[in-house]
């Protein structure tokens, strides 16, 4: 559904109008176009406090982007060591001397904070976002790469875990679309910075902001970025329509082989979608009880799944004073035990391969919670537990498990929203906008792309950085 807000503010006429009355202005959001080879374009500023862990990773990751033109901002603590990181990736640095004057515009500012090891040396982070932040371009991009807090001794914990405030703090206050995210890191993790690293960066996040992502020590695995996906075989549940299409169109975009799952009566949205993206339809009730087997069925004859995505799900809103027994075991059915069920026959089955992605797809409720919603609420909070429940077994196989939460998404059960509930669910959050169901799918592709081995356990909420329980 259309943004008439939106459409209007961004208007000429709009512009000048709003802006007078000191009214929200939603950016129109960068998004990503297929083809695009530099995951950033732009001005990049780099900066790093003293025995930072993370630079010859993110060097050699920004090789990746041949039209970031990369900056340090001179006289920086740590310039000698930015400057050869740089230059053993093969990279060369532009020595930038910031001020107000100088009319320079960035598109992304990128901190490795991993050397931060006492909340005195939070200082570093004042030293460089200072100069720089009012300089970022709209849809810009601020990410700092910090060290997994409960893995460090009790000084470098206390200050590593203050990045969290920052970065959620910057996404509040950059505007323009940009956003602001953050990866820790384990100390042998440096290697698995790439996927996160890429995926926060580009456009592929562009409704994605303060949120952030651990990622550990594992086997490294090249991709070809342009179809991270070849050679994989998807299943998606919930796909015939909104989210769950949009998921399968990226997928294939990806370079997968599809498996589109709905319900019988959603047959001829499903084949559609299918049809689309050259997948296969597989017509199903998730919550049957031959259905683990019918799917684990489908993936052998398929020669077993790579990436199985945990979209189906209802809402049945009511408050629990008014709430049948019914719409409770229905919801919590549906949108939690069906996946259980799922997973537990792929796994014996040995029907998901070695190396796959279980992702799920939770919400925004399960963490805030709202009213009305305690059924869906519970539901999508239980896949929350079961994501980071999983996530040592299945490490045994070498299987990730993640999930995102999605906030306001423009799909038809949104624009079913009475008018003034939908315009708040809008302007709800830092982008002042709903997302796309697009946004909802990048974020599942790069927890389901095999270069994020190291990257499992983590909840992203795709949400604009909403203002329920940020």
């Amino acid at each position: 559904m259309s943004d008439v807000y939106q459409a209007i503010a961004n208007s000429a006429m709009g512009k000048k109008l709003f802006s007078a009355m000191n009214l929200p202005i939603p950016v129109l959001l960068e998004r990503y176009q297929p083809g695009t080879t530099s995951f950033i374009k732009g001005g990049v500023v780099v900066g790093a406090a003293p025995g930072g862990l993370a630079l010859p990773a993110l060097f050699a990751t920004l090789k990746g982007a041949p039209e970031a033109k990369l900056n340090v901002l001179a006289g920086a603590a740590a310039e000698a060591e930015l400057n050869d990181a740089a230059q053993a990736a093969g990279e060369s640095l532009v020595s930038y001397s910031p001020s107000r004057e100088d009319g320079q515009r960035f598109k992304g500012l990128v901190f490795d904070a991993t050397g931060i090891r006492n909340t005195t040396e939070l200082r570093a982070l004042w030293d460089f976002f200072n100069p720089v932040i009012r300089k970022l371009e709209k849809s810009g991009r601020v990410v700092v790469i910090g060290l997994t807090p409960e893995r460090c001794d009790l000084e470098q914990r206390i200050a590593q875990r203050g990045l969290e405030g920052l970065v959620k703090s910057l996404g509040k206050e950059i505007k323009g679309g940009a956003t602001a995210n953050l990866v820790y890191m384990s100390q042998d993790g440096a290697e698995q910075l790439v996927a996160p690293l890429q995926f926060f960066l580009s456009p592929k996040s562009a409704y994605v902001s303060g949120q952030l992502v651990r990622v550990q020590g594992a086997e490294a695995v090249r991709v070809d970025w342009q179809k991270p996906l070849a050679g994989k075989t998807v299943l998606v549940t919930g796909a015939a329509r909104g989210i769950g299409a949009a998921i399968a169109q990226v997928m294939a975009r990806d370079g997968a082989k599809v498996v589109v799952l709905d319900i019988p009566p959603m047959a001829d949205d499903l084949k559609q979608v299918a049809a689309q993206i050259g997948g296969v339809a597989l017509e199903a009730d998730i919550t049957a009880a031959d259905a683990p087997q019918l799917i684990s069925d489908k993936a052998r004859e398929l020669g077993g799944l790579d990436v199985i995505v945990h979209n189906a799900g209802v809402t049945r809103d009511k408050t629990m004073a008014g709430m049948t027994d019914k719409l409770w075991d229905m919801v919590i059915d549906i949108n939690i035990a069906s996946e259980e069920r799922i997973n537990a026959q792929l796994l014996a089955d040995g029907t998901l391969n070695q190396g796959g992605r279980i992702v799920c797809v939770s919400s925004i409720s399960g963490i805030a919670g709202n009213m009305g919603q305690t059924n869906y609420a519970t539901s999508k909070a239980a896949v929350i537990g079961m994501v980071q429940g999983m996530t040592e077994s299945l490490g045994e196989r070498a299987i990730t498990i993640n999930a995102v939460a999605p906030g306001f998404i423009e799909t038809q059960m949104t624009a079913a929203i009475p008018f003034t509930i939908r315009e708040a669910g809008r302007r709800m959050n830092s982008m002042n906008q709903g997302g796309q169901p697009v946004d909802v799918a990048e974020a599942i592709a790069f927890f389901a792309s095999p270069a994020s081995q190291g990257v499992t356990g983590n909840v992203v909420r795709v949400c604009g950085q909403s203002l329920l329980g940020a």
